[in-house]
């Protein structure tokens, strides 16, 4: 039998480290196989040899892969589609391989190359939506989500996903605006990890008005922002200067100080930290605040080296636990290559 593979989204030039990431936990799952790629791509496709890559959407947690943005089981590969009609043959293998689906996706690789198929992904989605119900493919809720991911307009992946083990959004990509009062690019970072690592549903608990925040390394306050505005106290450690626009809030106290050394005074709700530092640094200082209890939760970016970047993560998150276990302390640990990361990784601590 022929088994079908996994396709990986990933930022582009991180292909080697998705690949090397999926064969790993793929084998501590029992399933072999070898990675498909090529430098720059945007994606990864992994070829399983001993159980089929539907396996791997219900045995491993989407949420324990760190490079992957997305991934989704292929079906079917559709090569050399007609000009004049690509949305009939799709639909007919639609049909065949999967007549009912949550919802339809159509992504490309997060590529220059790729991007150019936005505006026919954009066109194109109405006449395949016709076709489909002509073939008698049917929207279900609670089916597998589809996807259709495009290398061209002629050279299709069809693919399906578990919707509650994947990204919740096309590409994994969630589509932020840039807000004008903060002070920086980096906010966005905050908030798609926000929204990464915290359900919808529990925001409103976790992120409550009146809960207390440490943001180390805070100049000129992008990060420190996001918690303000969702009505945090914020104490901004840096020894450089706080924008306006951040302190305006009334929210926010700034104290000169090293990221390093300080402490807080008494627990917090929240620490946050995206200071320019060595990761293994970084990581050593979350899981003493994580193990000494001056947190309930902690949001950290990691900046990784060159090389050997998924070596690199597991190093420091391996550092984190150690402390934390040390420590006796129940605590979740997740991080991801998050789509307004560049050379880094993000992560996300909580104290259960």
């Amino acid at each position: 039998m022929d088994l079908q593979p996994l396709l990986l989204q990933c930022r582009p030039g991180f292909e080697g480290d998705c690949a090397a990431e999926i064969t790993e936990l793929a084998a501590a799952h029992g399933v072999g196989g070898y990675c498909r790629t090529q430098p720059q791509q945007g994606y990864v496709l992994f070829q399983p040899q001993q159980a089929d890559a539907a396996a791997l959407l219900r045995e491993l947690p989407f949420a324990q892969l760190v490079f992957a943005r997305q991934w989704c089981q292929v079906l079917a590969e559709l090569t050399d589609l007609p000009e004049t009609n690509r949305a009939e043959p799709i639909a007919a293998a639609v049909r065949a391989l999967l007549p009912r689906f949550d919802a339809l996706w159509l992504e490309y690789p997060d590529t220059n190359e790729g991007k150019t198929l936005s505006t026919f992904c954009r066109k194109f989605e109405p006449a395949l939506l016709r076709a489909l119900d002509a073939a008698g493919a049917r929207r279900a809720e609670g089916a597998p989500r589809l996807h259709l991911f495009l290398l061209s307009s002629r050279h299709v992946f069809v693919a399906v996903s578990p919707p509650d083990n994947s990204a919740p959004w096309p590409m994994g990509i969630p589509r932020l605006k840039m807000p004008s009062q903060a002070p920086s690019r980096s906010t966005l970072k905050l908030d798609e990890a926000l929204q990464v690592f915290v359900p919808r549903a529990e925001q409103p608990k976790r992120l409550a008005p009146g809960m207390r925040a440490v943001d180390l390394g805070a100049c000129p306050g992008g990060w420190t922002w996001q918690l303000a505005r969702r009505g945090l106290t914020v104490i901004a450690v840096d020894n450089g200067p706080m924008a306006e626009s951040v302190m305006a809030t009334g929210l926010v106290e700034h104290l000169r100080a090293d990221g390093f050394v300080y402490r807080p005074p008494r627990p917090v709700d929240w620490m946050v930290c995206d200071m320019v530092e060595n990761p293994m640094r970084v990581a050593a200082l979350v899981g003493d605040w994580l193990a000494a209890g001056l947190c309930r939760e902690a949001v950290f970016n990691l900046k990784l080296p060159m090389k050997k970047r998924h070596q690199a993560v597991k190093d420091c998150l391996d550092s984190i636990r150690r402390r934390v276990d040390q420590a006796g302390l129940r605590y979740s640990l997740q991080c991801k290559q998050l789509y307004h990361d560049r050379e880094e990784v993000t992560g996300h601590a909580r104290r259960l």
